[in-house]
């Protein structure tokens, strides 16, 4: 039995489904490949599933978050908060635009940004508090929320992994000005390409994204251009494929939350053993990877590897320790807990077509490791 991190013939069962999308696109008279009427239709089926004002299509996740920060009118002198711990996009896309990424250290257990570590780093320069979901643990949205109102600051949701996923009764990207989602295939939600999506409640700031993606233009009069903007357009192709799988991802999703489930019962027992899973009583579950601590962790790599089980490190180093990142460290900052987690996070595998049995032994054989004397 192997069993990879993640498979290689994820989309094996829309095969048919895809062949027909890019023939009927392909066919069709007008041979509109972006930003056409599949991209509409997918956006307001978005738009409509999490209660957004506007929903917009862009060529990934990471442009969705800088497109929404540019919006922001985010900037050189302004910072903004980003977790210690994650994918580089975080610190990259105010990066780009000219502003100081803030690294705010992280929960020890859950791996999600700390929102007392986020309240520390306000300062009068900060223009933006965006936090971001990770693994299978959203962030305190509400206690982020409280703080960048008090700040009288934005807060940007980076949802990226957690599309489909509610946090008291909120679904993710809703919590604040806006959220993003993406679709690279290891996502909840995930496609055979690059794309991304921004959700957000301010119809304005939407206007604004919309025109971004699309070197400034607003869509109504070709090659007039009101902003400096970019090339982050949406696929037609993908849109109608995402649009026909759409009704089956509350499906998908349950049977991760119940292949999660599964592991945090069996794993609960072992945190004396040193392996430690995800919280079993948080709201806000979205199983996107199930990450373990483990002290031993490239022990257990191997042990896992030995098994036929293929496993992922995420992350190796904490933001702030990257070579791109580090001309914006602070003096005297540092992230305990994020370095904590580069050095004992492991991801199992988690997507929605395993089989009982291959959870199982998933399961078993991670019990094994914490057993052996």
């Amino acid at each position: 039995m192997t069993l990879p991190f993640f498979p290689e013939d994820l989309f094996d069962d829309d095969r048919e489904v895809l062949l027909d999308v890019v023939e009927r696109i392909g066919r069709a008279p007008e041979q509109k490949f972006i930003l056409g009427d599949h991209v509409a239709r997918f956006e307001a089926e978005i738009r409509d599933s999490v209660g957004a004002a506007d929903a917009i299509a862009c060529g990934s996740g990471t442009s969705a978050l800088l497109l929404v920060l540019r919006a922001m009118g985010v900037g050189p002198g302004d910072e903004v908060i980003v977790p210690a711990f994650g994918c580089a996009p975080l610190a990259a896309a105010p990066a780009l635009l000219g502003a100081t990424p803030v690294f705010a250290d992280i929960d020890p257990w859950t791996m999600v940004v700390d929102p007392d570590a986020v309240a520390r780093a306000v300062t009068p320069r900060t223009k933006v508090i965006m936090p971001a979901h990770l693994f299978s643990v959203m962030a305190d949205m509400p206690a982020l929320r409280r703080i960048a109102t008090n700040a009288g600051v934005r807060l940007l949701e980076d949802s990226a992994v957690a599309q489909g996923g509610t946090l008291g009764g909120t679904p993710a990207g809703m919590w604040g000005d806006a959220g993003v989602y993406s679709f690279v295939q290891v996502k909840t939600f995930g496609m055979p390409g690059e794309g991304g999506m921004v959700v957000t409640g301010d119809p304005g700031l939407g206007e604004v994204v919309r025109m971004l993606r699309n070197h400034g233009q607003d869509g109504k009069t070709r090659f007039r251009y009101h902003r400096v903007g970019y090339n982050s357009r949406f696929d037609e192709i993908m849109a109608a494929f995402q649009s026909h799988r759409l009704p089956g991802f509350p499906r998908r999703l349950e049977r991760r939350a119940r292949i999660g489930e599964y592991y945090t019962g069996r794993f609960g027992e072992l945190a004396g053993c040193g392996v430690l899973a995800p919280p079993p009583d948080r709201d806000g579950r979205c199983y996107y990877v199930y990450s373990l601590l483990c002290e031993r962790r490239d022990e257990l790599r191997r042990h896992l590897a030995k098994r036929g089980i293929g496993s992922h490190v995420y992350y190796r180093s904490p933001l702030p320790r990257q070579p791109a990142f580090e001309p914006f460290v602070r003096p005297g900052d540092s992230w305990p807990s994020a370095e904590l987690a580069a050095r004992r996070a492991l991801a199992i595998p988690i997507y929605p077509h395993l089989t009982d049995r291959q959870v199982e032994h998933i399961a078993d054989a991670v019990c094994e490791f914490a057993k052996e004397p």
